[in-house]
């Protein structure tokens, strides 16, 4: 390679974000608004590095290993396809990994319009991979998109270290505002040489080279809590799992006035009171706090002579589902829940259940998007019988409650504090 370590070469613009402008990017599922783009100025400054560094030598190995006269790329975390389709329209091999269910989806949806507009000669591969080792095993360049989490960053940092090429070049970029010192740390923990690029249009590059081998994966971690009814419990997260293995204070609230839900003695609801609920659903799983909860207190329940609980726990993350299984191992209720990963329960039939439990989240990436909640809360109607319950916790700040009632049913609130409402809707 004929760059020297701490030096990275000149990027100019290049026929990689020339691409991405002639490729029409949509970011369904996720809500589409003005103000809200499917690709930005960091997506391309990342095609433009790795193209500087193709012309400048690296990756002729894998180029001819490939058999496309192109350079393989594995790419992460992208989130409508702004890096992995012109990559594929410059007839480049990608192996892509996201964790996000959502993010696989747009990228089908958006790789299927590109199929359809362009020659299917010339085009490059997609396939897809976990975060696990086939999917960085001897790669030359990754391209990644910096997640806001740095347990993320620092799970597939190790991941990539042990497994990718020797020569490997992993350029990992964000918007300015979004970038922080610490991302450097945790890159520098697991490559001999992690160097800042030269900013533009508020976005950087970092470029990690030299990885380091044989460094223990930092996770699955645990923690042990104490949850109101059912006690002590162990709490196990993978790195891009939402609050690792903390209880969101949130989760708290909702758990300390949740036990009416399944005990057979309190409330009147379909989903509450009746005995009659037989399942419920945590929508957005996490961790596993609240499946876990659930399936503790109706194991309890049914202990004391009430009928069975079963729970689902969907999340479209696939470290949340990995977190929530652990978890769930962990206590001793692995028989009792059932993870899928489901984005915005698109599994679950019309009018299927009788009790869904939600926190749901205000971010897209990382902007503050209330709509993201409002979608499970659309989806949550959609999929509730008449009189089935809708439990939620809410930052009181964002005033869901007139949205609750206008899109599933009447809405009581449980409880409340300076951060977070409770409430209950009951579906008409």
């Amino acid at each position: 390679m004929s760059i020297p370590w701490g030096h990275t070469p000149d990027v100019v613009s290049s026929p990689l974000s020339a691409a991405l402008d002639r490729i029409p990017l949509s970011r369904w599922p996720y809500p589409e608004a003005a103000d809200l783009q499917a690709s930005d100025a960091a997506d391309r400054l990342l095609l433009d590095t790795a193209h500087a560094w193709w012309q400048a030598g690296h990756d002729a190995g894998a180029a001819g290993a490939a058999g496309s006269g192109r350079p393989a790329v594995a790419v992460l975390e992208d989130r409508h396809g702004a890096l992995a389709l012109p990559l594929v329209a410059a007839g480049h091999p990608v192996r892509l990994a996201q964790d996000a269910l959502a993010q696989e989806r747009s990228v089908d949806h958006n790789l299927e319009a590109l199929r359809h507009r362009a020659p299917q000669t010339g085009l490059g591969t997609l396939t897809r991979h976990a975060f696990d080792p086939e999917g960085f095993t001897g790669a030359h360049t990754v391209l990644l998109q910096l997640p806001r989490s740095l347990d993320a960053l620092e799970q597939w940092a190790q991941l990539i270290a042990g497994v990718a090429a020797e020569d490997v070049v992993l350029l990992a970029g964000g918007r300015d505002k979004h970038m922080t010192r610490r991302q450097n740390t945790v890159l520098e923990r697991y490559f001999a040489s992690v160097v800042p690029g030269r900013g533009r249009s508020k976005s950087r590059v970092l470029t990690a080279r030299g990885p380091r081998r044989g460094l223990p994966a930092p996770f699955p971690r645990a923690a042990d809590h104490v949850l109101p009814d059912v006690g002590p419990v162990i709490l196990a997260a993978y790195g891009a799992t939402f609050g690792g293995t903390q209880v969101d204070p949130g989760t708290a609230l909702l758990l300390e006035h949740l036990g009416p839900a399944i005990h057979p003695t309190a409330g009147t609801g379909a989903g509450a009171g009746t005995g009659a609920t037989t399942r419920a659903v945590d929508v957005g799983c996490g961790n596993g706090t609240i499946a876990v909860y659930l399936a503790l207190a109706g194991r309890a329940r049914a202990n004391r002579g009430g009928g069975p609980v079963g729970v689902i726990a969907t999340d479209q993350s696939a470290d949340a589902c990995a977190s929530t299984r652990e978890t769930a191992r962990l206590n001793g209720v692995a028989e009792l829940i059932e993870v899928r990963r489901d984005d915005a329960l698109a599994t679950f039939p019309e009018t299927s259940e009788d009790l869904l439990v939600l926190n749901p989240p205000f971010h897209a990436g990382s902007t503050v998007d209330p709509r993201v909640a409002l979608r499970l809360i659309t989806e949550s109607a959609r999929v509730l019988r008449p009189g089935g319950e809708l439990w939620c916790v809410w930052n009181s700040h964002l005033q869901y409650r007139s949205e609750l009632e206008r899109r599933v049913g009447p809405t009581r609130q449980i409880t409340r504090n300076p951060t977070f409402t409770v409430t209950v809707s009951t579906r008409r």
